[in-house]
């Protein structure tokens, strides 16, 4: 049997690193968001997503998660007016990274809150152990 605290630990541990990637993630969105393409026909900044997944740490016995996938997304480009743009097309248009601000933000700081928890929880399980060793000192 493993100790409880110990899981505890890898769990939210495991919580940290994942929200962690996510933040990065997200920070590039929203670093990027703005970036356009040096030539009408390149691409410019794409939208990055993350994805976790549940994984058994037979170690310690705790279903702990970790980044799945840092993928792309597919949503198309948004197009905005700026015939002087040396990205324009010959219509004027300029197409922007699908990054949308409002959403970033909102999943940053869920990712933020999300942190903040595990960050709780892994500093909860520590002084629960220290606890648990000056009662035994004691004895």
């Amino acid at each position: 049997m493993t100790d409880a605290l110990q899981a505890s630990l890898a769990i939210s541990g495991s919580g940290l690193e994942a929200q962690s990637a996510r933040l990065r993630v997200i920070s590039e969105n929203i670093a990027n968001a703005q970036s356009t393409a040096a030539t009408p026909d390149a691409d410019p900044y794409r939208r990055k997503t993350i994805s976790f997944a549940s994984e058994l740490d037979r170690a310690v016995g705790a279903p702990l998660v970790r980044v799945r996938n840092i993928g792309v997304d597919q949503s198309p480009f948004r197009l905005e007016y700026d015939p002087g743009n040396s990205a324009a097309d010959e219509k004027g248009y300029v197409k922007t990274p699908n990054v949308d601000i409002l959403l970033e933000m909102t999943n940053l700081r869920e990712a933020n809150r999300s942190y903040e928890a595990n960050l709780q929880v892994a500093h909860q399980t520590s002084e629960m152990l220290s606890m648990t060793v000056n009662l035994m000192k004691d004895v």
